[in-house]
């Protein structure tokens, strides 16, 4: 049978490389669309994973990371006084507007912190130059290397330039540490307070690590029972409701998922129409295996055997490429990764697609007669 199927396959070079083609296609575009996506949905959470703290405590009505409300300073006091609770701080979030040297102006989201506490915003894998404790320095900020573009492409240690007119300096460079929309700069909470006018009284959000073995949820009821006009989320849940706003109120997911369906279409038809030309230039071999003894289920799984091989090798080649692209784009700030899962769920729906292509020609085979091979 496999042998069979390979003299097939060999024997219409040009149709198979056609057949090949469309599902390498088809992989390209669905693992690249896939690839974005993840990127994007990882990117809209990212201040909630990125900060190592189990818990937020945010405005009661907030569920979204990236927009959050103001709170009381009161409320560090009354979270750190409560049970299974390690140690609370604050953390203020806020935008400003940046004008650099060259001209070029834009948008940064800056993140205040307690200095003591910038090891658990600011992760030291993520730092590539300088060190946490020059943020000390009067006026100085982080910059993230990856928005070198957006931020005047000039992020050297020293440079300065202005936010909300007030004098600044890059003093610490990191890499991988994103918000989704706009550049992250991290600075102590006094310097983040300063360049956005913002009451000492008031933060965006109070951190939470737990004591070991505290179990978190427990810790979640306990703040959302006891303090009013707040609402405490594990770091997860407050990441996992910002994506599902943002994917709820923008066309990200239907303009992805748009494009992956014609895609799927678009490898279906290839594949379906190609396998049917192909067939039609065999009717005659095709009678002919009739004609010794054939059945239509050996021929079904003759020509199921060919859409299967065209899927491994299209599948295969398609994620060569799809590498080479992954590898390419990484080295402009767009990181993804496939996990085991996905990949193999990504070559289920393209054998299915090749699978469901070959029906085209099972339908024209399967009415062939073995007398036909004498016509």
């Amino acid at each position: 049978m496999l042998k069979t199927a390979w003299e097939f396959i060999r024997f219409d070079k040009a149709k198979s490389i056609g057949v090949i083609v469309g599902i390498l296609i088809s992989t390209f575009l669905i693992g690249q669309q896939l690839g974005v996506f993840f990127f994007l949905t990882g990117l809209m959470g990212s201040l909630a994973t990125n900060v190592k703290a189990d818990i937020w405590v945010v405005d009661s009505k907030t569920d979204d990371v990236n927009q959050l409300g103001k709170l009381d300073i009161r409320t560090l006091r009354a979270v750190q006084g409560l049970s299974g609770v390690k140690e609370a701080f604050p953390i203020l979030i806020t935008g400003a507007s940046c004008n650099y040297n060259n001209g070029t102006s834009g948008a940064i989201t800056l993140i205040g912190v307690d200095i003591s506490k910038l090891n658990t915003v600011l992760d030291s894998s993520k730092i590539i130059a300088g060190k946490p404790a020059d943020l000390q320095m009067d006026g100085a900020v982080s910059a993230e290397f990856f928005e070198k573009k957006n931020i005047g492409d000039n992020i050297n240690l020293g440079t300065d330039f202005e936010i909300n007119g007030k004098r600044a300096f890059f003093a610490l460079q990191t890499k991988g540490f994103r918000g989704f929309g706009s550049s992250i700069s991290v600075t102590t909470i006094e310097r983040a307070r300063f360049y956005s006018n913002q009451s000492v009284n008031s933060v965006s959000a109070v951190l939470v690590k737990l004591l070991p073995g505290a179990n978190a949820d427990d810790v979640v009821a306990r703040i959302n029972s006891t303090i009013s006009g707040v609402r405490a989320w594990p770091s997860q849940a407050l990441a996992k409701s910002t994506i599902e706003k943002i994917l709820g109120s923008s066309g990200i997911a239907l303009s992805t998922g748009t494009l992956i369906v014609f895609a799927l279409i678009a490898g279906f038809f290839i594949i379906g129409l190609t396998m049917y030309s192909s067939a039609l230039d065999r009717l005659k071999d095709y009678g002919t295996l009739k004609a010794i003894g054939a059945g239509n289920g050996y021929i079904r799984r003759l020509i199921l055997t060919q859409a299967m091989f065209f899927a491994i090798a299209g599948f295969v080649i398609g994620m060569l490429l799809l590498e080479g692209f992954r590898m390419g784009v990484a080295k402009s700030g767009l990181i993804f990764s496939f996990s085991p899962l996905v990949i193999s769920g990504m070559f289920l729906t393209i054998a299915l697609i090749a699978l469901g292509g070959a029906s085209f020609a099972l339908r024209r085979i399967s009415s062939v007669e073995p007398a036909s091979v004498f016509n």
